[in-house]
């Protein structure tokens, strides 16, 4: 008899499984945006600055791949070996590791519900009849006796109209959003030790161009010094350029300052305290510019950037809600069966006469809730509204984004020629100024203002030579940062997700 009930609880429940439906509205992946391009005008290569280290020309390549290991294409042996120290030690890629295993966990929990729940018990109780008042509870009509009970109970609730489906649906959605977040914090970590690593060597160029311009304020108030002893200028004109050097110096101690905390920002992003030294250093002539840079297609961007993937995975997650919360609103189908034994003797519970079982269907449906069901039915539709325009407004974001560094790469390099062209004025007027002063042909003035003009044109030249390198970086993150071609669980688990 036993077996015949749970047979006949297997038998309702796969027709349930069979006759059930999925409710909601299902997803489907957005289309490509029908963008024509990147920028309003069509890009083939920047401008170059021969004889320049960062001012090579620099093309844009369309369709081509974008390597994993990007930050590879500048050559840099130190900017590598940092990277890959990072990615073992940075805290917040573990921090994501965590996030997407109690995703996938969170999955494979509620799929559970799909299964029986089968659960046993036993239970053993000393216990005194009433039999003065009362009929005993034993034939024997005996006082006292100890009462031994076991039994298995299987309960299961069929999704019928899907309630569980779209659980698991937007479990699994955000368990693609918990991926492309982990991809992101990669990437995010990659670009910012890149972006620090070039912001290092800008500041050391600008450091040692400070350097350099000390060096020429100091020989410039010597000169001013043993001109005012022979008669040849006065002691305004050295304390004129004594207030010169002092304000070069005043330069120094920030840019310094800002060295000693981008080694720092480098130290924990490398997942190291500050304390801890680091051997890699970086300047600008240790760093090579890309020649090719890739230029993707506009419907290609939105499989690329992982911003846009979880964008897309938390929008299939609020589409799944709305199904959850309108299965909520239909009947909910519950069976319970249990067998089992009981007797006064723990080797007589399943004998003959001893066993029992039972099996119950149920139904329940909500007749009055003040409208509870409804109201969240309506706020997972206004949920997936908002996942929808987040969507739309992060592929916007990203497209002004390539447009953006396509623009900063473009004009960048136009401002390294001018910057170069500039110094070297600077200096050539620099330079025969002081020839005019010892001449006695200009004043003092006329010196300091060349110098001026040349310590701001060296300052430029530095900064405009870290911007191509920055530029190019930002590039690669516009477009993704090469996250396809990663070749580890997260990306198999990715792949697999695109498939679901």
């Amino acid at each position: 008899m036993s077996k015949k009930c749970f047979c006949c609880i297997t038998a309702f429940s796969l027709v349930a499984l069979v006759s059930g439906c999925t409710v909601g509205p299902d997803f489907h992946r957005p289309e490509a945006p029908a963008a024509a391009g990147r920028t309003a005008q069509p890009l083939t290569a920047t401008a170059s600055t021969p004889d320049v280290a960062g001012g090579e020309e620099q093309r844009f390549v369309k369709e081509m791949n974008i390597p994993q290991q990007w930050w590879a294409l500048f050559e840099s042996p130190p900017l590598n070996s940092l990277i890959e120290k990072s990615i073992k030690a940075n805290p917040t890629l573990d921090a994501a590791k965590a996030a997407l295993c109690q995703a996938r966990e969170n999955v494979a929990a509620q799929k559970g519900f799909f299964y029986p729940t089968v659960q046993a018990n036993g239970s053993a109780s000393g216990q005194k009849n009433a039999t003065e008042t009362i009929a005993p509870t034993l034939t024997s009509g005996a006082a006292y006796f100890s009462l031994y009970t076991a039994q298995l109970t299987v309960s299961y609730m069929p999704d019928v109209f899907g309630l569980n489906r779209r659980q698991v649906e937007s479990l699994e959605a955000q368990t693609e959003f918990q991926l492309f977040q982990l991809e992101a914090a990669y990437l995010a970590l990659t670009s910012n030790v890149v972006a620090a690593a070039v912001q290092e060597a800008s500041l050391r160029a600008q450091i040692a161009a400070t350097h350099r311009i000390i060096e020429s304020a100091g020989k410039l108030l010597e000169i001013q010094r043993r001109h005012m002893a022979l008669g040849y200028a006065t002691g305004l004109d050295v304390a004129a350029q004594e207030a010169a050097l002092a304000q070069v110096e005043a330069t120094l101690p920030p840019l310094e300052k800002q060295l000693a905390q981008t080694r720092d920002l480098l130290a924990a992003l490398a997942g190291r305290f500050p304390s801890e030294e680091m051997e890699e250093k970086f300047d600008l002539e240790v760093l090579r510019l890309p020649q090719d840079l890739p230029l993707s297609l506009p419907s290609k961007l939105v499989e690329q950037r992982p911003d846009l993937r979880a964008a897309e995975a938390q929008w299939h997650s609020a589409c799944a809600q709305v199904g959850v919360a309108t299965a909520n609103m239909l009947p909910q189908i519950s069976i319970t069966g249990a067998m089992g034994g009981a007797s006064t003797q723990i080797g007589q519970m399943f004998v003959p006469g001893n066993t029992f079982y039972n099996l119950t269907g149920g139904l329940t449906q909500t007749i009055f809730d003040a409208g509870t069901l409804l109201h969240k039915k309506r706020a997972a539709q206004a949920g997936l509204n908002q996942a929808a325009a987040q969507y739309r407004s992060t592929v916007i974001n990203a497209f002004q984004n390539v447009a953006d560094t396509l623009h900063a790469l473009q004009s960048d390099a136009n401002a390294l020629k001018a910057a170069v062209a500039a110094e070297r004025a600077a200096r050539r007027t620099l330079d025969l100024t002081r020839k005019q002063l010892e001449l006695g042909a200009v004043n003092y003035l006329a010196v300091l203002s060349a110098e001026q003009g040349w310590q701001q044109a060296l300052i430029n030249l530095a900064q405009a030579r870290a911007n191509r390198f920055a530029d190019s970086a930002a590039l690669f993150l516009a477009l993704g940062g090469g996250w396809w071609n990663r070749a580890d669980d997260a990306i198999e688990h990715t792949r697999s997700a695109e498939k679901l």
